[in-house]
């Protein structure tokens, strides 16, 4: 569904009603509107979490290590279809089993070159059995990942990661998944 409108970003008042819509390019700034978002965790069909390293040309946050991808709604798309279209086109997935996990996860944050991200973000995790094929201008670099080992890191260095992937982790189950016994020695 790539039509024009993607775009445009979906302005919300600050109870979350669509109020207007402003062209994508234009929208992160100093002083970012509030306007929709979405956060999506990719999970292997054994488990792992696909976790992703901003390009180094994106707006806000380049170059730090996030969830697998983040994306805006187009004005009048769905949940659904926005995050399915951001899988493929950014990563080349095709995603199953989309749950909406976290519905009012809301954040705003600024990076270290002052642009301001202001989203009211819908988390959902999905399944893939693709092999990622990242866009260059998305994602530099991908992992997969054990979720437990995820949690532990952005638990001990929440600084290494994006503010709303930090924000994020903490309050989802996936997360909360106790370590998978290890073949061997048991790591101390």
């Amino acid at each position: 569904m790539h039509h024009e409108d993607s775009q445009h970003v979906v302005l919300v008042s600050s109870d979350g009603e669509p109020c207007g819509t402003q062209p994508k390019r234009s929208v992160h700034s100093a002083s970012t509107p509030l306007h929709l978002g979405f956060s999506c965790h990719v999970l292997s069909p054994s488990g792992d979490v696909l976790v992703t390293r901003r390009a180094l040309t994106k707006r806000t946050w380049p170059g730090v290590w996030t969830n697998s991808f983040c994306g805006h709604p187009a004005p009048g798309e769905d949940w659904a279809d926005a995050v399915a279209r951001h899988g493929f086109d950014e990563l080349g997935l095709e995603l199953t089993e989309l749950s909406l996990v976290l519905q009012s996860f809301r954040y705003r944050a600024t990076d270290a070159s002052g642009v301001v991200e202001n989203e009211i973000c819908p988390v959902f995790t999905a399944v893939t059995s693709s092999r990622p094929e990242p866009d260059p201008s998305e994602a530099m670099e991908i992992a997969w990942s054990a979720p437990g080992d995820v949690s532990r890191a952005i638990h001990h260095a929440p600084w290494a990661f994006s503010p709303w992937f930090s924000l994020q982790v903490p309050q989802m189950d996936v997360y909360r998944t106790q370590a998978r016994p290890s073949i061997g020695a048991a790591d101390s």
